[in-house]
């Protein structure tokens, strides 16, 4: 196979966790995820900007989405841009690990940086862009870790993680920057 394909696959697999972080910020309101709490430190665990409606709106974005990609490439041959699932019950827990880990990896993110002192807005490299990645990568390593393996480390398909974790530096820009003009973001980075 074309080592393009393999970059377009990591992009392509990765779309039901690129989506929720995005869509959380949209859906967003409401309970704070973490009631309010303060951890021992005396600060708050995650704060206002995770709540309940958006990380459900965050996760059925990313698990419709998923769905979405499956219809379209169903009547078709997918190892072209790779498969969700060798079966639906497969499909079904990647989509949950993807949609899922990527929302607690931007919690996770988001309680690392309150630990760090870092105030809401401020830039954290390498955090910022990819904790919804190393979350979803957790999920998957503990519920799906062949599927993990055989789409993203498994011989040429390290082109796809190489390519994803490139695209995502830049992505995860964009959609700030979008999101910043529509004013969902504070801050543009």
């Amino acid at each position: 196979m074309n080592p393009g394909f393999y970059a377009l696959q990591g992009l392509w697999l990765m779309v039901p966790a690129y989506l929720p972080n995005s869509a959380a910020a949209i859906f967003g309101g409401g309970k704070p995820v973490d009631f309010g709490k303060k951890w021992r430190d005396g600060r708050r665990i995650l704060g206002d900007g995770k709540t309940w409606r958006g990380t459900l709106g965050g996760i059925s974005a990313g698990f419709v989405i998923g769905l979405i990609q499956i219809a379209i490439l169903y009547p078709f041959d997918t190892d072209v841009l790779g498969t969700f699932g060798d079966n639906a019950f497969q499909m079904l827990i990647v989509l949950l690990c993807l949609s899922c880990g990527s929302l607690f990896g931007d919690s996770l993110g988001s309680f690392i940086k309150r630990r760090l002192d870092i105030p809401k807005g401020v830039k954290a490299p390498i955090l910022d862009q990819y904790d919804f990645v190393i979350g979803s990568f957790l999920f998957l390593a503990i519920f799906q870790w062949h599927w993990l393996y055989d789409n993203f480390f498994k011989g040429l398909h390290i082109i796809a993680l190489i390519s994803m974790l490139l695209a995502t530096w830049f992505l995860h820009r964009a959609v700030n920057i979008i999101g910043y003009k529509m004013g969902k973001k504070e801050v543009p980075w």
